[in-house]
């Protein structure tokens, strides 16, 4: 998505190389074609795989190779109670190493913390978080004249990273404590963030 690479130099210390990928970012039928490219300095090899739930059970899936920065290699997840998306990137160091689909993110189990999720109608009801979900997050999302506010847990991964092009026109914040988005009994609706959550993997470097 665009995060920001890390780039650094030290004085009369040759230039770092870069690496080749395979590139594979689905279009609209989900499938895709595989390149190859040469990656910005400092960024790996990755392949990802994106599950969006609603209701418990699995209502897309979502395969893709590029390009990305280490810090956004591994799982996270956000969940909106009635839906959740959860995402594992999977990276490598060595050229084209990224051949593999990335494995399906792991079960995860309630870790005990706790915030508010909207339903539709109420925004006072509470959601266990799952896994690595840290956070709590509040949303809203300008429709014209409607405001539709969500809530739910999130992991921190997707609160601090540099670059929110994942959140797309969404107005959001975070935060730690249970039970910290503050319930709210206006009208709410839901917004499935599979999408953007695929512009995490890097293909434009």
């Amino acid at each position: 998505m665009y995060l920001l690479a890390l780039m650094f130099g030290i004085l009369l210390l040759p230039e770092a190389s870069t690496l080749r990928c395979y590139v594979c970012i689905p279009n609209a039928s989900g499938t895709c074609t595989q390149t190859s490219q040469e990656c910005r300095q400092s960024l790996q090899c990755a392949a990802m795989r994106l599950v969006s739930y609603a209701g418990g059970s699995i209502v897309q899936v979502e395969n893709s190779k590029g390009c990305a920065v280490a810090e956004d290699c591994g799982e996270y997840s956000v969940n909106f109670g009635i839906a959740q998306t959860k995402v594992n990137m999977k990276c490598c160091t060595t050229a084209l190493c990224n051949t593999e689909l990335a494995p399906e993110p792991s079960k995860s189990k309630p870790n005990g913390k706790k915030c508010y999720y909207c339903d539709g109608r109420t925004c006072t009801n509470i959601l266990n978080c799952e896994g690595n979900e840290d956070n709590c997050i509040s949303a809203t999302e300008t429709q014209g004249a409607v405001s539709v506010t969500m809530k739910g847990c999130v992991s921190k991964q997707l609160c601090t990273t540099r670059d929110q092009s994942w959140a797309r026109k969404l107005t959001y914040s975070c935060c730690k404590g249970n039970l910290c988005n503050g319930a709210s009994s206006r009208s709410a609706g839901l917004v499935l963030l599979a999408a953007p959550l695929l512009s995490l993997l890097v293909t434009s470097y």
